[in-house]
């Protein structure tokens, strides 16, 4: 499958990594090829069970992924995967 992955200013403020058009068949392989362009980013997204962080959110064709650690999902071919920040506070 090939998708579309992009990581918000927020986190690219950390780490610049550019907007990219992969192959991927999960949500997993696409953050990990993606993280090649810019390695320190994977440390900013995932933790270290390899599971979303918990102020990060993924997006998948506007969907948000839940649970986090469904690293597995499969993607449709020509999927929008968005990587933010997720806010919190009260």
């Amino acid at each position: 499958m090939i998708v579309s992955i992009t990581f918000a200013a927020h986190l690219q403020r950390h780490v610049p990594i550019p907007a990219q058009t992969i192959a991927a068949q999960t949500v997993g392989e696409a953050i990990d090829r993606a993280c090649e362009a810019a390695p320190a980013m994977r440390h900013y997204v995932l933790d270290d069970q390899g599971h979303v962080r918990k102020h990060v959110a993924v997006f998948i064709d506007g969907e948000m992924l839940l649970p986090r650690s469904d690293m597995t999902r499969g993607l449709r071919d020509g999927a929008n995967i968005h990587i933010i920040q997720a806010l919190t506070g009260g």
